[in-house]
């Protein structure tokens, strides 16, 4: 795992790569998952992914997801948008991620710190954890 800092979509628009967003597996009445701050906001406000997202997680549950056409892949965070962070929920994706990357040959993915910004853990205690899952084909960027 490498880290950087910066913009995660200056990444994706510069070099064209797969961008990891994280996300909560709270579906609304009307379909959409909720993307309502962070990364996943901003991601729903360029791509207008939310319902999409929602009939995924729908059907498949709160598990990495693939968008193909917009090189993005979700990374679960939480359950719930109210909760905070798990952990153990954030370990869980991380091993989907490798696996979904490498069935799909994916090689270069970029993505937030998960769980530390609206999630409120501590870098400090995510980080070993990835570390010890995700290779260098991933970069954690910092804003």
């Amino acid at each position: 795992m490498k880290e950087a800092n910066g913009n995660l979509w200056v990444f994706r628009g510069e070099r064209a790569e797969w961008i990891c967003i994280t996300t909560n597996g709270f579906v609304k009445a009307n379909g959409h998952c909720v993307m309502g701050r962070g990364c996943a906001k901003e991601a729903n406000e360029k791509f207008n992914i939310s319902a999409e997202i929602g009939g995924l997680i729908k059907q498949y549950g709160n598990r990495v997801l693939v968008l193909h056409d917009i090189r993005i892949i979700t990374f679960p965070v939480k359950h719930k948008w109210f909760e905070i962070a798990d952990l153990s929920l954030i370990e869980k994706s991380a091993h989907q991620l490798i696996e979904v990357c490498d069935k799909f040959m994916i090689e270069k993915v970029y993505m937030p710190r998960p769980g530390c910004g609206n999630g409120k853990l501590d870098w400090n205690n995510v980080k070993p954890v990835l570390a010890n899952i995700l290779d260098d084909r991933f970069t954690v960027v910092t804003y």
